[in-house]
């Protein structure tokens, strides 16, 4: 049986915070999709099109990882990509409390769907795509917490949604 995990989140944008956890995440699965989920409490600045083109580009290489758009429960997303693990990158200490009480309410809802916490390195701990937005939105340089595919095409001036 194959180890499958998703990483849910909304990856707008995706960041070089996002991509730590990923590539440490890699080895530890078979195979590793990440999720874009639609959030209603959530206003988005980049198009689902195009957060699913930057995973696709920046992981274009690597056949263990895909990407997917999804609405509804995250248990429900495992359960059509067949993962067996959530994946959940954790900041401080307040994104472990709130990320348990997510995690004890998946197992409720599923009890075969076990939830994977990793802890950022330390320079990553204030790269949060929340933070990026509001520097984003108010002109300010946010290329040092993007990848490159992202970098560059938020610098060519991509349209935002």
């Amino acid at each position: 049986m194959q180890r499958i995990a998703l990483f849910p989140g909304t990856f707008d944008p995706i960041t070089i915070g996002h991509l730590d956890i990923i590539d440490r995440a890699l080895p530890l699965f078979d195979k590793l999709v990440i999720g874009i989920g639609r959030n209603i409490n959530k206003v988005p600045m980049f198009s689902e099109e195009q957060r699913l083109s930057w995973i696709r580009d920046i992981y274009s290489n690597d056949p263990k990882v895909s990407a997917i758009v999804y609405e509804g429960l995250t248990v429900n997303a495992c359960k059509q990509v067949g993962a067996q693990f959530i994946l959940r990158g954790i900041r401080y200490v307040n994104d472990f409390e709130y990320e348990k009480a997510i995690a004890d309410m998946n197992r409720s809802l599923d009890e075969k769907i076990e939830t994977v916490f990793l802890t950022c390195l330390p320079q990553y701990t204030s790269v949060a795509s929340t933070l990026v937005r509001d520097v984003l939105k108010n002109g300010g340089d946010v290329m040092q917490f993007l990848p490159k595919e992202v970098a560059a095409s938020i610098h060519a001036g991509l349209p935002k949604k």
